[in-house]
């Protein structure tokens, strides 16, 4: 069996692969004190029907060995349609086993998003008059940061931004981008007419390019975790950040929201900006109306399992919506998805998928409608 990792956003090392059912591989590092790792993405081609055993042997030593617990690996024979195949985590070692039906077949911890797929998104986003693209500076490996405007600015619209992919293994933010773009920009929807006329949207579809594209778990290029520098960035180790917080500074901010995912909890969650020294009652108010609100819109979503809370005026202000609110005064909250499957909805062909992600991105647009009037 021939195993390759060696396309945007692969990662895997080869231990052996002579054998299709005894295949033994390992997760390649992040680099960075830290050495995160958990995600996976490779190719195995061989003999359509043969039965594919492929252990993945340091899964027990990686971030968060909880997140093996209950998780199903994806896989792919087209690169679009991912589905998921029995998987084992036991004795240290997360094993796949599958028989696929055709040649080439590709693993992942979730479904990849690339970067070309990232340049049609901007792409298909700018052919809308209402869209302004723009490249705030360049990520390490020199890959542009993208930033899209929606709406005509003034003083009177509430301004809001939206991020995603800080770690660039968290692949369902941008498959969010998607959705929550693509309803946005629907000149029939109702709800995305009525946001455009009260606020003006800014969105970075994916703050960590390098890492996306070399298959890293959380950090960039200089393996930097992005989401651990918001109180200082550098512009040398954490260009990306940098750019994106300066401009933020400059257009102010009434709304905020940073799109990640969880490998350890089978739930849709938010994470608030609660324990910030001196936050206000409206802030909490606020970000207690948008669960709300995202509740009634789309199931997926819940409000009872989450982080444990953290003690008041405790909180890492490092952290990009804790920076956000303390900074602007404003609601600011990090939305999580899983990696395994909604636990409230599970299912068992396809698990949380690109497509949910997708349909709780457009969700938040009846969330955001819903606070838009009272986030000033």
């Amino acid at each position: 069996m021939h195993i390759s990792a060696q396309f945007d956003s692969g990662n895997i090392e080869v231990v052996s692969a002579e054998d299709p059912g005894d295949v033994r591989l390992r997760i390649r590092k992040d680099p960075g004190p830290e050495g995160f790792f958990q995600w996976f993405h490779f190719r195995a081609t061989g003999e359509p029907g043969a039965p594919c055993r492929i252990t993945l042997e340091n899964a027990g030593a990686a971030s968060y060995p909880k997140g093996w617990e209950g998780y199903r690996a994806c896989a792919s024979y087209d690169r679009e349609n991912w589905f998921r195949v029995d998987t084992a985590f036991r004795d240290g070692s997360l094993v796949i086993e599958h028989t696929p039906v055709c040649a080439s077949t590709y693993y992942a911890y979730f479904a990849p998003y690339s970067r070309d797929r990232h340049h049609d998104l901007v792409a298909r986003c700018q052919t809308d008059n209402r869209v302004v693209v723009e490249v705030l500076g360049h990520s390490i490996d020199g890959d542009a940061m993208d930033l899209l405007t929606i709406g005509a600015d003034n003083e009177a619209k509430a301004k809001v931004w939206c991020i995603a992919r800080q770690h660039p293994g968290e692949t369902q933010a941008e498959y969010w981008m998607e959705g929550f773009l693509s309803r946005l920009l629907d000149a029939d929807d109702p709800v995305s007419k009525a946001v455009l006329k009260q606020a003006v949207v800014r969105v970075v579809p994916n703050m960590n390019p390098d890492g996306s594209r070399r298959g890293h778990l959380r950090t960039n290029a200089a393996g930097v975790n992005l989401n651990r520098v918001w109180a200082d960035p550098d512009p040398e180790t954490s260009p990306e950040v940098f750019v994106v917080e300066r401009r933020m500074r400059e257009t102010g901010v009434d709304f905020f929201l940073d799109v990640h995912g969880d490998e350890a909890l089978p739930y849709n969650f938010i994470a608030g900006a609660d324990a910030i020294p001196d936050v206000e009652q409206r802030q909490i108010d606020l970000r207690e109306s948008f669960e709300a609100a995202l509740r009634l819109a789309n199931p997926d979503f819940q409000s009872t399992h989450g982080y444990p809370k953290t003690p008041p005026g405790k909180a890492n202000l490092t952290i990009a919506s804790a920076h956000t609110a303390a900074t602007h005064g404003c609601l600011a909250m990090t939305l999580e998805m899983p990696f395994k499957d909604n636990a409230d909805a599970p299912d068992p062909a396809f698990g949380w998928s690109p497509n949910r992600c997708r349909k709780l991105g457009a969700s938040c647009l009846d969330a955001l409608y819903k606070v838009l009037p009272d986030l000033r």
